[in-house]
């Protein structure tokens, strides 16, 4: 592997597109550090050191701890993801969406352009609302100081645009990653945000619950690394066979492929929409703090620290809905069913048309519980690690943090060891 690495920064266009990549890191993560324009960083950074785990974790995580230090990236790459989830979504549903994404890559570019442009009205909510609960006091949980310099309307303008504007930078940093460097660029960009909060999340198991703590939860985490990567790369082929056909004088098709599906087909998108959904009540409480109704009581008992059965209960269920919820407008067995009988495709032993959907049908429906299970599982090690060794942070192995570092670097990987066989070397897999 270390000879794969040397091979790759000895090719020069290689080597440009991975230095290119470094760059752009750097300067991402020298901005997701630069305070917004009036914020009292002393103030930020006492009360950071008494934050116990809040409703904020998964956004915090995205913008690599960037949100509550109200940095200028402090909104991170939330915002665009939420915009792509929303758009995969409204494909489904609105007619002129789908025939745009028919039309191949000028359909694409729309949507593309669209995302955008929904990222920036989602960038301006999120940042006005966390604005607003930095002036309030509302942000940090047990802190009765200042976080901000001003409480005006100028300094709350100006945290609000720049926020925003941050949001813009870090899109355009991570299409330039995607057309001039290597991988996916959102993707390598939220790798970075969840790898900077790890070495202190680990640092701080070690000086809380001991160093002989720190050895077991990183034999623990190396295993749960090892059993993420097993399942991620899990798929079931379903072979399809092509049958001959003569167009003109020459002879067509009669090759044999097959269908991959994976086991985790949805990817952390259930995670995330289990999450946001589970937001709403802990942030209905956070702006109604000294009220006395049971229902603010109730949800800051269940909900609010996340380590509570019910809580956990909840989670887990909705996981594994949302997991088979987005399979099933993501891949359809019906269109796919339509394309192999149109260009002569078939499974072998079911006939072509409806009696191929209903066993794509059924084969998604049995690998998908397997997939959900796995989710829901993988998403609750933080929070039963919170109930076992008492930790005021999220566990570092596990959740969407684990998901995400295996995913992209998979994917990295990939693309780089495919760079190399293009050159004749060998790849990172042997």
């Amino acid at each position: 592997m270390l000879k794969a690495f040397v091979n790759a920064f000895r090719t020069p266009d290689l080597r440009r597109k991975l230095l290119f990549v470094l760059l752009i890191v750097v300067i991402f993560r020298a901005g997701s550090q630069i305070p917004a324009p009036g914020v009292n960083v002393a103030n930020v950074q006492s009360c950071l050191n008494d934050q116990e785990s809040g409703i904020y974790n998964l956004i915090n995580l995205f913008s690599g701890g960037a949100l509550l230090q109200l940095t200028i990236f402090a909104l991170g790459i939330m915002p665009y993801i939420t915009a792509s989830i929303i758009l995969q979504l409204l494909v489904v549903v609105i007619p002129r969406l789908e025939a745009l994404k028919k039309e191949g890559q000028a359909g694409q570019t729309k949507i593309t352009q669209y995302t955008r442009y929904l990222t920036l009205g989602l960038a301006l909510l999120q940042a006005t609302g966390i604005v607003a609960l930095a002036r309030s006091g509302n942000l940090l949980q047990n802190c009765n100081q200042d976080l901000l310099h001003s409480n005006g309307t100028q300094t709350f303008l100006v945290m609000v645009i720049t926020m925003t504007a941050g949001t813009a930078v870090i899109m355009w940093l991570g299409e330039l990653i995607t057309e001039r460097g290597v991988g996916n660029g959102m993707s390598i960009l939220i790798f970075c945000q969840v790898v900077a909060t790890f070495p202190s999340a680990m640092w701080q198991v070690g000086q809380q619950q001991g160093w002989w703590t720190f050895g077991v939860v990183l034999a623990i985490g190396m295993v749960i690394v090892a059993a993420v990567i097993f399942i991620e790369q899990a798929q079931r082929r379903i072979p399809v066979q092509y049958a001959r056909r003569m167009v003109g004088r020459k002879m067509f098709g009669g090759s044999s492929t097959y269908i991959p599906l994976k086991v985790n087909q949805a990817g952390i998108i259930p995670v995330i929409f289990a999450s946001s959904l589970l937001y709403l009540p802990a942030m209905a409480v956070q702006f109604n703090q000294n009220s006395d109704s049971e229902w603010i009581s109730f949800v800051s008992k269940y909900f609010v620290t996340g380590d509570h059965p019910l809580y956990m209960a909840l989670y887990f269920g909705l996981i594994v809905f949302f997991t088979y919820f987005y399979v099933s407008i993501t891949f359809n067995p019906n269109e796919v069913a339509d394309n192999m009988k149109k260009y002569g495709g078939f499974i072998p032993g079911i006939r072509a048309g409806k009696p191929t959907e209903d066993y794509l049908s059924y084969v998604l429906s049995r690998i998908t519980a397997p997939g959900a299970l796995y989710l829901g599982l993988i998403a609750l090690i933080p929070l039963i690690a919170l109930v076992l060794i008492d930790a005021n942070q999220n566990f570092p192995f596990g959740g969407t943090s684990i998901l995400i570092m295996v995913g992209v670097a998979l994917d990295t990987v990939k693309q780089i060891e495919s760079q190399l066989q293009q050159r004749n070397y060998e790849g990172f897999l042997r």
